[in-house]
């Protein structure tokens, strides 16, 4: 039965441990020996210096794209 609060010690924990024991988080993890690499560059925020929904919406679509690439690797 699903609890009525998500506890996100609980269930956070058992993620990050499968994350870690995969090396899921060293850089080209899961990569194709040979797969053509794509690079996605951020720009520093305004001159004000402050984040605003624009760039929330910029790292969201990148993270988006990079996501995609990499499950789309996996297929090819």
């Amino acid at each position: 039965m699903l609890e009525k609060t998500y506890d996100s010690a609980t269930v956070e924990l058992k993620i990050a441990k499968a994350w870690d024991e995969a090396d899921a988080f060293r850089a080209g993890a899961n990569a194709t020996p040979g797969a053509e690499t794509f690079t996605i560059v951020i720009p520093p925020p305004n001159v004000t210096g402050s984040l605003h929904m624009g760039h929330a919406l910029n790292n969201t679509l990148q993270d988006i794209l990079v996501r995609f690439e990499r499950m789309r690797a996996e297929l090819l």
